[in-house]
């Protein structure tokens, strides 16, 4: 009874195995030098890990920072108790700043004006606030250009209650293309030696993401920005580093029937029997994140076999033709993870269903259950 209590009474889940978790962190420290810092991004609920279960496992493993997307998601690690520096990566509004000095958290500053405004609020609290200044090397989307930087960090610094403790910068081609992210690199150097010249000291400096780590230590400085290989997921294919992925998704049999040649299967009936054969019923679909693309598609495991996805995926259920195999009603199905000897990952559901494996595991809806082995 206490497995139905866990995850409800609509079988299926995920399995969040966090001993993998440190295994990965441990992976990638050995890809560091001793002093290099690591802030793991824990942002879009942990990559649909879940952000308190994932953040409270990296704090007793010692990551010295997390990075959400959100004021809100730092609130959230603060109210459950994680002490651990946590830098909202995203910016706020002038009338957001409040909670940024409440519940301690480190603001991301792309201009004056927020600067100022939060400089303001850290008065009124009588607090100091700790700030990162984003530049923009060729993302396009947050941060000063580089060639504002430097006029930016001389008017912060004058602010009193500010403390600029990082600047950092996003890669926008780091798995693609090895020249430009090069070049972002050379960008964000000539910042940091502008300022070293005039003598400005700022404490911590950060590029890298996954792929930084494990193909540009040359973008690596004091500290670097891991997210989805912390989850085992591989951000590019024939990378060396032995990763463990983190989630497993699960779900059982809920219905089956036998069915004649020339049926057609869930809506549109894209998909029709070309013989007499079994189809079952399993209890996901698209409102719970898995992606409609992967209808007529999605290979999934039931007996250490593998089985395809027929017809289109619903909202709340999706079939499988299992032909004259003998699967019965309640036995357990595998959609991303291992069984026996057979394996389904989130990087081969993104391939089939012409995205990332990013948004395989962070479109996973909260109405599946998350269980972590510990």
């Amino acid at each position: 009874m206490g497995k139905v209590y866990a995850i409800g009474y609509r079988p299926t889940w995920a399995e969040i195995n966090l001993r993998h978790l440190v295994h990965n962190f441990r992976q990638i420290r050995r890809c560091l030098s001793p002093k290099t810092r690591i802030m793991v991004t824990v942002k879009a609920d942990a990559y649909g890990h879940g952000l308190i279960p994932v953040s409270r496992k990296l704090a007793s493993c010692g990551v010295d920072y997390l990075g959400v997307a959100s004021v809100d998601e730092g609130i959230a690690l603060r109210k459950a108790g994680v002490k651990t520096p946590v830098l909202v990566m995203g910016v706020a509004l002038k009338k957001d700043t409040a909670p940024l000095i409440r519940y301690r958290l480190t603001a991301t500053v792309c201009d004056e004006a927020l600067a100022r405004a939060l400089n303001e609020r850290a008065r009124l609290y009588r607090r100091p606030l700790d700030v990162h200044i984003k530049v923009d090397t060729g993302m396009g989307r947050l941060g000063v250009l580089p060639d504002e930087a430097l006029a930016l960090v001389r008017k912060i610094r004058r602010l009193k209650n500010l403390r600029i403790e990082g600047i950092f910068t996003h890669f926008t081609m780091a798995d693609s293309d090895k020249n430009f992210t090069h070049r972002q690199v050379r960008l964000f150097c000539r910042l940091l030696d502008d300022l070293k010249k005039e003598g400005i000291r700022i404490p911590l400096a950060h590029a890298a993401n996954s792929m930084g780590v494990l193909d540009f230590k040359q973008s690596h400085f004091n500290m670097v920005r891991p997210g989805l290989i912390l989850y085992g997921l591989h951000p590019k294919a024939g990378l060396k580093i032995k990763l463990k992925p983190l989630l497993t998704l699960k779900t059982r049999v809920i219905f089956k029937k036998r069915l004649p040649p020339g049926w057609g299967i869930s809506y549109g009936r894209t998909y029709i029997t070309k013989r007499k054969t079994t189809v079952i019923t399993l209890p996901i679909g698209y409102g719970d994140g898995y992606p409609r693309l992967l209808s007529n598609r999605a290979p999934v495991l039931i007996g250490g076999k593998r089985f395809k996805v027929c017809g289109r995926i619903c909202m709340d259920q999706m079939m499988v033709d299992v032909g004259d195999s003998k699967v019965r009603i309640g036995d357990e199905v595998v959609l991303i993870g291992s069984q026996g000897k057979m394996r389904i990952t989130a990087e081969e559901l993104a391939q089939l269903s012409e995205t990332i494996s990013y948004e395989i595991v962070c479109g996973l809806g909260s109405r599946i259950p998350r269980l972590y082995i510990r």
